[in-house]
């Protein structure tokens, strides 16, 4: 259950971008998922399950609010590496998903960081598989883009899909 609640503290970090929002999410998804345990089929998955408890109970708050912080997203710090030029690589991938919108992001961070499968991560979303493979698409490109404009400002900087 740790490993699924780690998950889900990432998840919420995207989603909130903001640390204590992110712990408030995670608890109230918690809340909800204990309330409703009567309801989970045994033979689904059990973290996509919660997954999309955390992106509904996101999106139900954004609704209320009706507020969006411009802030940059608080994303999760990169696994400890002792190369630094892995770590530096790392956050400057971190910093570009930042820099996309949230459409484009969240799959790209469900996929690539949470590991989920396409049908998975479409199911967390609630969108069809074919929208999730357009934001993947576009998402990846404009990562892309991020990173070819930061690496002629900075040729340090790396390309995704370069390797040294």
């Amino acid at each position: 259950m740790q490993d699924y609640v780690s998950a889900l503290r990432r998840y919420a970090l995207v989603l909130t971008r903001n640390r204590d929002a992110a712990e408030d999410l995670v608890q109230e998804t918690l809340v909800k998922a204990i309330a409703a345990a009567d309801s989970w089929d045994p033979e689904s998955n059990l973290r996509v399950w919660l997954f999309r408890i955390m992106h509904n109970t996101h999106i139900s708050a954004i609704r209320k609010t009706k507020v969006r912080d411009a802030a940059k997203p608080d994303l999760p710090e990169p696994v400890d590496h002792t190369d630094p030029t892995v770590r530096v690589e790392l956050n400057q991938v971190l910093d570009a998903l930042g820099q996309l919108p949230e459409a484009q992001r969240r799959p790209i961070i469900l996929v690539a960081l949470e590991d989920m499968s396409y049908a998975e991560a479409a199911s967390v979303l609630d969108i069809p598989m074919g929208t999730l493979y357009s934001r993947l698409g576009r998402g990846r490109a404009a990562l892309r883009k991020i990173l070819d404009q930061k690496k002629e400002a900075d040729p340090k900087v790396i390309r995704l899909g370069e390797h040294k």
